[in-house]
């Protein structure tokens, strides 16, 4: 479950720095496994917030139907 204050931009920022520092940057192997752990979960997070995303548009376009049938 998302936290209220989950900012999805944000996030896909820190997973392209997360990215280019894995790929870029001299950092040991220590760091490197804490960025990957970092980096699997802001993915998890925005694909769960996209997914709530897609829900909440599959709803309001269902909705929206249904009105347009009734009138």
């Amino acid at each position: 479950m998302l936290s209220k204050d989950f900012d999805f931009e944000k996030s896909i920022k820190e997973l392209e720095i997360i990215a280019n520092s894995l790929e870029n940057e001299k950092i040991s192997l220590d760091e490197s496994i804490s960025l990957f752990e970092k980096g699997v979960k802001l993915s998890r997070d925005c694909s769960e917030y996209l997914e709530n995303a897609k829900q909440k548009i599959i709803s309001l376009t269902e909705a929206q139907e249904e009105n347009s049938k009734d009138v």
